[in-house]
């Protein structure tokens, strides 16, 4: 008998059966992470299809759904924690979630390093089915997101992702290592402000529950491990008091005011082994036992039924086939250039202190020019206020490159450019205020309509006498309008009433009076030209043949 081959007998079909009979058995499709947000060159797309593979399920797409998303910086163990949630998915029903001591954890790719490993956003394939205690069912979606500040990601970067998925779920799990610190509380703040900004309609709280996640807590005699320790930990990290600096308050006020629900849990260090051996693939017995008791007491408060937050916006509650929508909608925000790009707090301060200096020069010229031009002091030749703008400008751009500023000489170029361009802009406006000074340019209005009326009364009047009948009716028109005008145009002027009218008249007659002058200065060169060619003429005229050459 050979061992080393199957003897059973491979099984016939019966007689007189047809081939068409036979069908395939369908494989069952493997559930693993799904990219559905990707990066390219620093923009993100959705992957729409894949995500409606997901969501569209005829069993999920119309019930609620909970979103439960894992974020924060990169290579802090947010994928291990998710492998940990779906065996508590698979294995809910029974006593011992957690699994046996030698079995590896699999779901999301996780591995150890300091390289990045996730990117963009990921969900699981599989949408759970979950009875509650009210007995409604929901669709629970687990979600995975790129980590904050690695290497190859900009702040806007890892803005876009948290947002995304703070927008998109029902309960936020900020992932954070060994302690809160102030500059995770003020990226916090950026990022969901960020977010905030994307939403069209922004109630009071925009966003639902938040879970700060302290890994490798280190202090538990100070605050110990758990939900109970973590929330008296973050009321003292999250206290508002009457002596802090108000930048302190701010933010604080602000995260309180984006969440619903916020609170924290405090989870010890894995070991040694699982931060050392690269060899780690999730097997309990190299974990140390005080991780895996609170691990086994924090996942159940995220996933448990009676624990599920269902997803909602706007108030109502948001279905999987909602849920695709709100994402496409969203993506479409954070592609576009509505939003304002989150700055580095160099940017940030470096444009607070170029705007700065700019805002200062520009006060300079002000000033300065003020006391040259000013609305009291009295109308300036055209050549003497251009002189002293010249002079004055390149005074206050000196002050702006004497002043100490951030950023490098490439930023500093581009605001000293935008100050040189506000104040040619702001010297046109005070060559306008000065021409309303000069007598003359403010009468330069009625004169023309004056004028036009006087040169129409005597065309009209001329072409009445020799039997011109029609032009003399056009040119009675024509006056009729100017005095009209005029008449509107003083009123205007008394009343401070109905300016656009005033615009329009004065625009009228300026058009008049440049196109007057035009002829006027072509007919006096034509007369120069004339008198010099019959001057020229005269003298050719006037020598002897002879002498011509010489002259």
């Amino acid at each position: 008998m050979d061992l080393g081959k199957n003897i059973s007998p491979t099984p016939q079909p019966k007689e007189g059966s047809q081939e068409k009979d036979v069908k395939p058995v369908e494989e069952k499709k493997v559930a693993g992470p799904i990219q559905i947000v990707q990066a390219n060159e620093h923009n993100f797309e959705l992957n729409a299809t894949a995500l409606e593979e997901v969501l569209l399920q005829k069993h999920v797409k119309d019930l609620n759904v909970v979103v439960v998303s894992v974020a924060g910086a990169f290579r802090k163990g947010k994928s291990f924690l998710l492998d940990f949630m779906l065996r508590y998915m698979h294995n809910r029903d029974k006593d011992s979630w957690i699994g046996g001591n030698d079995e590896p954890l699999t779901g999301f790719t996780w591995r150890g390093g300091c390289e990045r490993e996730t990117t963009g956003i990921q969900v699981w394939s599989e949408v759970f089915v979950v009875e509650k205690p009210d007995g409604d069912k929901v669709a629970v979606l687990l979600v995975d997101t790129q980590g904050a500040f690695d290497s190859q990601s900009t702040i806007k970067d890892s803005a876009t992702v948290f947002a995304l998925s703070t927008m998109t779920s029902s309960v936020q799990v900020y992932n954070l290592s060994s302690n809160i610190q102030e500059d995770d509380l003020q990226h916090l703040q950026l990022f969901t402000e960020y977010g905030r900004l994307a939403m069209e309609e922004v109630s009071e709280k925009p966003f639902q529950s938040l879970m700060f996640l302290i890994r490798d807590w280190c202090f538990p005699y100070e605050f110990c491990y758990g939900m109970k320790g973590g929330n008296e930990f973050l009321d003292k990290r999250l206290q508002v008091k009457h002596n802090q600096h108000e930048e302190l308050q701010n933010v604080r006020n602000h995260i309180q005011h984006c969440f619903s629900n916020i609170n924290c849990f405090l989870l010890p260090h894995p070991g040694l082994k699982v931060a050392t051996n690269p060899k780690f693939d999730g097997r309990l017995r190299d974990i140390d036992e005080d991780f895996k008791k609170e691990l086994a007491q924090l996942v159940p408060l995220l996933l448990a039924p009676s624990q599920l937050v269902e997803k909602e916006i706007g108030g109502n509650k948001v279905t999987c086939k909602d849920l695709l929508e709100y994402f496409k909608a969203y993506i479409k925000i954070y592609q576009g250039e509505e939003l304002p790009h989150p700055k580095t707090m160099l940017q940030a301060t470096a444009e607070a202190n170029n705007l700065t200096a700019v805002a200062g020069a520009k006060d300079l010229y002000s000033k300065k020019m003020e006391q040259v031009c000013g609305g009291d002091k009295p109308y300036v030749a055209p050549a003497d206020l251009k002189r002293c703008h010249e002079e004055i400008r390149d005074y206050s751009v000196s002050y702006f490159r004497s002043v100490k500023k951030m950023g490098g000489k490439e930023f500093c170029q581009r605001y000293q450019n935008q100050l040189e361009s506000e104040l040619e802009e702001t010297y046109t406006n005070l060559s306008k205020q000065n021409e309303g000074k000069n007598i003359f340019y403010a009468a330069r209005t009625p004169a023309t309509l004056f004028a036009l009326m006087f040169i129409t009364y005597v065309v009209s009047g001329v072409t009445g006498f020799i039997g011109l009948s029609t032009l003399a009716t056009l040119a009675n028109l024509v006056m009729g309008v100017a005095l009209l005008s005029l008449c509107a145009w003083g009123y205007v002027k008394y009343s401070g009433e109905f300016r656009e009218v005033g615009t329009i008249i004065d625009e009228v007659a300026e058009a008049l009076w440049v196109q007057v002058g035009r002829q006027c200065e072509r007919r006096e060169k034509s007369v120069c030209v004339s008198v010099c060619v019959h001057r020229l003429q005269s003298t050719v005229n006037y020598y002897p043949s002879n002498n011509i050459h010489r002259v």
